[in-house]
């Protein structure tokens, strides 16, 4: 490049601010490892037929302020019109000092999942009270702690239904949905029953005898035109005959409505996208879940409860964690391992910060907007019907002209909806103003051919909410002094502020967990996640108003198909499980379009992630074990076998690659043709795609069908445990499977049903992967992964010495990941992995992955956005902590009270006046120099799981119950 064009291009290259090492340390890093070069390393790791056979053809890489330029024209070709749809997607106000301070604070989302809740004890509260919103607002006794959306926490009601009545051996095989549900949660709903082999019956919920015996009932709450509908008749027929009900119900509206449960429902689902959490394209929003006590131990997802810590204080957790996925496997009735917690926690707050009287105050103007316009139509000659409503009413257009309603309300940039041909629906909302209320009236009076000849103001009496009316709310909720306590800002900031700080995340350390890739989430990455282009459009917007969005989603299908040589995507799938359970419909349906519908078995190595079965499980496949050699790969002969024996019917192999014991197996192409072979496809769990992008692409290699994690290789943060994403690449036979949408017109007439409520999944943090694909360019992208292999085996060779790595490659090396096996230390010093998991919070680190796969073990993923001097101060604390370990086995420290076996310690224990423990203070909580500068304290010391889990509380406790003795125990 000369001089005079090098003088035009940015000297700011993003590459070099994402990657944590500097040249000099990475020529260190090699020469630890032996290794002159990356490539060099590379040629080593990676089997050699794998190779990608051509460099990513993506465009030239954008500096930050390119990136950013270039993606906000693209947000700007999008129309923000006020959106009257409804169909459970509302525009809302989001608090300031809520988007500021949680979806924009780094403290906040680049948070992992709370599985070590000593140092989660932040988010953990927030959650719990989402779980006790949840509770109290429907009426039901036991929440978990979010799922994916509205439309899918529907099909896992029921999933949850059938697995609650399968103890009779008759149990029916049939659920009945009404007809005034959403149009997409029934199509969800479809998707899922049609792969269990359960039938859906859609119908009149009035007309329904149970002539036609159900499992369960899913009824919508207000129905899907507004309507509020009394349930309780067909509630108590469903109980009589024998089947449980689901209650989908708005959110806003059971500040005002009867609850659920005091209706009699079983179960109640629902989104809670109103409370402060933006439209975007339909996502990612926190759906909830609500049941009786009875069923606490089949609600899907995850809980969050209170236990006690070894002081005896109250420490949060999460609740019944062995369940689920992680012990049933082909028998779970949920692949759910992700909650969408980010969004649950502003949810959460909007509750906190507003407060009983506030949401109550919120949903009567709502409501008092809606019977202004109702009286502002009947004036104008309209005929509405005179049933009961909250926020949406139902408008007969009798001879009126819907396409010329439609194009005077899209010339005042409104939208409405289609209920039919002659009937449209006006779904009302928190930001609605008195102009968008005068826009409605000149609309429906410039298509009646009249004028508008009274304001609002006009209609403005007698609008109230009628509190006499029978379904009306008489309970009380949200009474705990958390929602009663910070409505002025300063003391919300505040309360934020406590809660974050209670929190470790990445903006306190590296946080490196095998599996989970905790890589940096730039910020000039998270920027257009709060622009209004991208945050205030519906997710069934007309496409004329969306060409932004389709633009930019568009040309991510394209960067991520050159990644990983597939010829189709999907962005639907909105969690890693999703996309799962979407690719193995994919195949499923394949078969079917082949005329081998009997092809069901899937073959799952013993290795794999619990999700794996329980889609397989989900997806109506039944699981075939392949077991693993020694070292931890894939046994080809017992593959071989497996898939000869099971040939007539084999539908798929899942494998993880590289593989989940953090090696790149050789032996993977012979893999797939085996499968290939006996007639199945293969099925590549991406949840390790950080070591492929510009080395391998899995389209070349053999997979069929691949989800790729966006929430760990392609920068979406983790939230705090959600949002994700998990859309599917798939080879090019089965891109006419891809999932299609009843709403908005995408796959095509062989299309599986969708798999998420929105279209596009959650589309507002796709520009996420977008900017971060944008700034790498192709040949960042291939140095981010060779960085992460570096990165990884450095770590491994420094800690080798002390803890044995458990599985190697061909020429000794790991992929982007290493297992350190800590089993044999329960012999020689009473030290378990779960030891050494709480003693590195004393360090100021959060644990790598602890017994996964393998029980008793470490799996660490540093990421290649870790810089080399963090890498060594954790390869030191945990150095340090074996010789800790050490000094139990040579008998200098005691075997039950040592500074390991009693870690963590709280800043309150160290601070007691009587310190009574067989080691220093000093020792306990400053082990090492760094910690001296930036110490983060957990906020409690060891929490009973057991205690919590026999003793399931999931809801805030009174404050009375905070108290303690101060004891040390």
């Amino acid at each position: 490049m000369s001089q005079r064009t090098r003088l035009f291009e940015s000297t700011d290259r993003f590459v070099d601010r994402h990657l944590g090492p500097r040249e000099s340390e990475l020529r260190e890093m090699l020469d630890t490892l032996g290794y002159r070069t990356l490539d060099e390393l590379m040629d080593a790791t990676l089997p050699a037929g794998i190779r990608s056979r051509t460099p990513l053809d993506l465009e030239a890489p954008r500096s930050e302020f390119e990136a950013l330029a270039e993606l906000k024209g693209i947000a700007e070709r999008n129309q923000i019109f006020r959106s009257f749809i409804g169909m459970g997607y509302h525009d809302t106000v989001v608090p300031p000092v809520i988007q500021r301070n949680i979806l924009e604070n780094p403290g906040w989302y680049t948070q992992y999942t709370p599985y070590q809740a000593e140092i989660a004890q932040g988010r953990l509260e927030a959650l719990l009270n989402f779980q006790t919103m949840i509770i109290d607002l429907t009426g039901l006794p036991i929440a978990n702690a979010s799922l994916l959306d509205e439309g899918t926490a529907a099909a896992e009601a029921m999933t949850m239904c059938m697995a609650a009545k399968a103890k009779r051996k008759d149990s029916p095989r049939a659920f009945f949905v009404s007809e005034s549900c959403h149009p997409q949660t029934i199509e969800v709903v479809r998707t899922r029953a049609r792969a269990l082999g359960i039938e859906v019956i859609v119908g009149n919920h009035e007309a329904f005898d149970f002539h036609k015996p159900v499992f369960g009932v899913l009824l919508q709450y207000p129905a899907t035109d507004g309507v509020i509908w009394d349930y309780r008749a067909i509630i108590d027929k469903a109980h009589e005959h024998g089947a449980l009900v689901v209650l989908a119900a708005d959110i806003l509206s059971l500040t005002v409505l009867t609850p659920p449960g005091e209706l009699g429902a079983d179960i109640a689902v629902g989104n809670t996208q109103r409370f402060g959490v933006p439209l975007g394209f339909g996502g990612p929003h926190a759906a909830y879940m609500s049941t009786k006590d009875e069923h606490k131990r089949i609600i899907p997802g995850r809980i969050v409860g209170v236990s006690r810590d070894v002081d005896d204080k109250p420490a949060i957790r999460l609740a019944l964690q062995t369940r689920e996925q992680h012990i049933r496997r082909d028998k779970a009735t949920s692949n759910i391992c992700t909650a969408q917690v980010l969004l649950a926690i502003i949810a959460s707050m909007y509750a906190v910060y507003h407060g009983p009287h506030g949401l109550r105050k919120i949903a009567e103007r709502v409501h008092s907007l809606a019977r202004v316009v109702e009286k502002g139509l009947r004036r104008l000659g309209y005929d509405l019907p005179a049933t009961p409503y909250f926020d949406t009413l139902r408008v007969n257009l009798g001879k009126i002209d819907q396409d010329s309603l439609f194009r005077f309300a899209a010339e005042r940039r409104m939208n409405l909806r289609a209920l039919d041909s002659h009937h449209v629906g006006i779904a009302l909302d928190e930001a609605v103003t008195r102009a968008d209320v005068v826009a409605l009236f000149e609309v429906f009076a410039q298509a009646a051919g009249s004028t508008v000849d009274f304001t609002p103001e006009d209609l403005a009496e007698d609008v109230g909410f009628d509190a006499e009316a029978f379904y009306a709310r008489r309970s009380a909720y949200l009474e705990h002094p958390v929602f009663n306590s910070y409505h002025s800002e300063m003391e919300m900031l505040r309360y934020i502020h406590r809660l974050q700080n209670r929190d470790l995340s990445l903006t306190t350390s590296m946080i490196p967990l095998g599996s989970c890739t905790m890589k940096l989430n730039a910020t000039a990455e998270m920027y257009p996640v709060t622009w209004p282009e991208f945050g205030r459009i519906h997710p069934f917007a007309p496409a004329e108003q969306t060409h932004g969005y389709r633009q930019m989603l568009q040309q991510l299908e394209q960067m991520l198909m050159e990644v990983t040589g597939f010829a189709g995507i999907s962005l639907q799938p909105n969690a890693g499980s999703q996309g799962e359970y979407a690719g193995l419909l994919v195949i499923r349906r394949y078969h079917e379009s082949r005329g081998e519908a009997e092809r069901n078995v899937c073959l799952i190595p013993s290795s794999a992630h619990g999700t794996n079965p329980a889609s397989a499980a989900l997806a109506g496949m039944k699981v075939v074990v392949v077991e693993c050699d020694n070292q931890g790969n894939i046994n080809v002969a017992d593959l071989k076998k497996k898939a000869a024996e099971h040939a007539a019917n084999l539908a798929a192999l899942m494998v993880t690659y590289p593989s989940t014991h953090g090696v790149f197996e050789e032996s993977i192409e012979e893999v797939c043709a085996v499968v290939h072979q006996h007639g199945g496809q293969v099925y590549m769990d991406g949840a390790n795609m950080n070591a492929q992008v510009g080395l391998i692409r899995p389209g070349e290699f053999g997979p069929d069908v691949c989800h790729l994690n966006l929430h760990k290789t392609f920068c979406i943060p983790h939230g705090g445990g959600g949002p994700g994403m998990g859309p599917i690449g798939v080879a090019a036979h089965l891109v006419p499977f891809l999932p299609g949408h009843p709403v908005v017109t995408i796959g095509g007439p062989n299309a599986i049903g969708p798999v998420s409520a929105a279209p596009w999944g959650s589309a507002s943090i796709l520009p996420i992967s977008w900017m971060y694909v944008r700034m790498m360019g192709g040949e960042g992208l291939r140095k981010a992964t060779q960085v992460a292999i570096l990165n990884a085996n450095y770590i491994a060779a420094r800690l080798a010495p002390h803890y044995p790595v458990l599985y190697k490659g061909k020429h000794n090396l790991v992929a982007h990941e290493c297992i350190f096996d800590t089993r044999h230390f329960k012999e020689t010093a009473g030290i378990e992995v779960e030891d050494i998991a709480k003693r590195l919070m004393d360090y100021g680190y959060h644990a790598p992955t602890i017994s996964f796969p393998v029980p008793g073990t470490l799996m660490v993923e540093p990421t290649e956005s870790e810089s080399k001097a963090e890498l060594d101060r954790f390869c030191d604390a945990m150095i340090a902590i074996r010789q800790e370990i050490r000094d139990i086995e040579e008998g200098r420290a005691d075997r039950e009270r040592n500074v390991v076996k009693l870690a963590p310690h709280t800043a309150e224990q160290v601070l007691r006046e009587t310190w009574n423990r067989p080691y220093s203070r000093e020792q306990a909580a400053f082990p090492a120099a760094w910690v001296r500068e930036n110490k983060f304290w957990p906020a409690v010391g060891r929490i009973n799981q057991v205690l919590g889990d026999r003793n399931l509380i999931c809801a805030c406790l009174p404050i009375e119950a905070y108290a303690s003795d101060g004891s040390d125990s």
